[in-house]
């Protein structure tokens, strides 16, 4: 499911919706769409709806992965459950679902090893949070099975620090329950009917892998490192002189960085960074960094940042030209 605007994430998302954002010059999406390649699974459908003539460029027909993808566009948004309602009758009986929305490299095979398993109707995969009154929260029993879930619960209602991660293995009979050309939610409207029914709904608890919501800024920056530190800090295919690194860092195809010093910091493809300080920064492909210091910031394609100038906590629109000697900071836009 793929359908969201990802509003918070904005002005990086009026040019790319946000399953298109680059984690390492990769379409975030295509990440999950490799873990279900790895479990087996080879015909993916696409429920699409923002800006879907992006996604389908940047994302492809599956070849590259292994896989046929096909592209079912919503008029409009029906939730999770109405999406999958859509795509009814071209799912196998039990089949694998996602909502595209957030950094997973995940075993989706272990996922539906436990769902045939446990005889479950549902299958949901959980993780740990901090903050699990962001999320929606799952009471679990020992043996895994799902009870209760509550969406974003205030802090003294919290009972779990297990959310809904989003990836689901499901029997289509359960579909019969969801309306039809309508907005429905799987876990907010559907697991319900099926808990007060008796049938099991069960909690696949991650044990390997990742898994970030990328719902704001700040976490396509988490998400960039992580896949940096994962994949082997340093992984890099551009060209470094005079380099300086601390944490986890990136150089994407094509990009130069020379006399500078990176820490924690990704640069993803064609960019040219020289003279500067980087830090907790993702800096997206083709920008143009001159003698500037960049801490906890996202720059956008094609940005251009003049000598002497500092930027701080900050998301750049696309095409940014920021002048020498500027100083922003907390800058949207």
């Amino acid at each position: 499911m793929v359908g969201g605007k990802g509003t918070r994430l904005l002005p990086l998302t009026e040019s790319t919706p946000k399953p298109a954002l680059p984690v390492l010059d990769k379409p975030c999406l295509k990440y999950l769409i490799r873990s279900f390649v790895s479990a087996g699974i080879t015909k993916i459908f696409l429920a699409c709806g923002y800006k879907s003539d992006i996604l389908q460029k940047e994302i492809g027909n599956g070849s590259d992965l292994g896989a046929e993808i096909i592209y079912s566009d919503e008029e409009t948004p029906l939730g999770t459950g109405g999406a999958m309602k859509q795509l009814e009758s071209r799912l196998d009986p039990v089949f694998a679902a996602a909502n595209g929305d957030a950094f997973i490299d995940i075993d989706v095979r272990e996922q539906i090893e436990e769902h045939l398993r446990t005889g479950a109707s549902i299958t949901i995969a959980l993780t740990q949070v901090k903050d699990p009154w962001n999320y929606g929260i799952a009471r679990i029993q020992e043996d895994g099975r799902i009870t209760e879930f509550k969406d974003k619960p205030k802090p003294e209602e919290v009972f779990s620090n297990y959310i809904n991660a989003g990836v689901y293995v499901v029997n289509r009979s359960v579909l019969k329950d969801v309306p039809e050309h309508q907005f429905f939610d799987f876990s907010m409207d559907l697991v319900p009917i099926i808990t007060n029914r008796g049938e099991r709904v069960q909690g696949y608890r991650l044990k390997e892998g990742v898994w970030i919501d990328v719902g704001r800024p700040s976490d396509m920056i988490k998400a960039n490192l992580v896949a940096a530190d994962r994949f082997g800090s340093g992984y890099t295919s551009g060209m470094m002189n005079n380099v300086q690194t601390s944490g986890p860092f990136y150089i994407g195809k094509d990009s130069t960085v020379d006399g500078s010093k990176l820490n924690s910091t990704v640069i993803l493809e064609r960019c040219t960074v020289s003279a500067s300080t980087l830090t907790e920064s993702l800096i997206m492909a083709g920008c143009n960094l001159d003698g500037v210091t960049v801490t906890r910031s996202i720059l956008g394609k094609g940005c251009t940042v003049g000598r002497g100038a500092t930027i701080t906590d900050c998301v750049l629109r696309d095409g940014t030209v920021v002048p020498e000697g500027a100083v922003l900071e907390k800058r949207v836009g």
